[in-house]
């Protein structure tokens, strides 16, 4: 499994508002990816700061969201956001997600 860190600043005053953008308009986007399996959103409740996670099977399917889709998401954020959001993959060989054991990939001696 696969996963991308998003930080962003957001906006004085919307973070209250992130969540039905998030649930509205790119949780549609993203299960519409090959391999998207999760989503978690993390809002710090005195700063004006948010982490995204999302999981997906598979470096390449988030490859190829981060070129295909994410330019359309960081447009619709930008209206919450200040500055730039900062993205890092991460490979993830441990979770206790249901879908982290949908996508392992078992070896068998």
């Amino acid at each position: 499994m696969f996963a991308r860190h998003v930080t962003m600043n957001l906006k004085p005053v919307v973070a209250k508002e992130i969540r039905p953008v998030l649930e509205n308009e790119i949780l549609p986007m993203l299960r519409r990816q090959k391999g998207f399996l999760d989503e978690l959103l993390l809002v710090h409740p005195l700063k004006n700061e948010a982490i995204a996670i999302s999981l997906w099977e598979e470096k390449e399917h988030a490859e190829k969201f981060n070129k295909d889709v994410y330019p359309e998401i960081v447009k619709i954020l930008n209206r919450y956001t200040e500055g730039v959001p900062i993205v890092k993959d991460f490979e993830v060989p441990y979770a206790t997600f249901p879908s982290f054991e949908k996508s392992v990939k078992y070896v068998t001696a």
